[in-house]
């Protein structure tokens, strides 16, 4: 999806970025959207695990 992007084009979406958020609410969007990011990968962790736990036979 964003293979085409390049450098240039990165460079570009930052700025307009720091131009648009300012230089105080950037850092506390990028620390909102890691945290968020965190937060859905320990779900998918355990949801994955519990399915594969759920899968495996039982053992008596």
């Amino acid at each position: 999806m964003f293979s085409n992007i390049g450098v240039p084009g990165l460079i570009l979406i930052l700025v307009l970025a720091l131009i648009i958020f300012g230089p105080k609410r950037l850092p506390e969007m990028g620390r909102a959207i890691g945290d968020t990011l965190k937060e859905f990968k320990k779900s998918t962790k355990e949801l994955t695990s519990d399915v594969l736990n759920e899968n495996e036979p039982k053992k008596s």
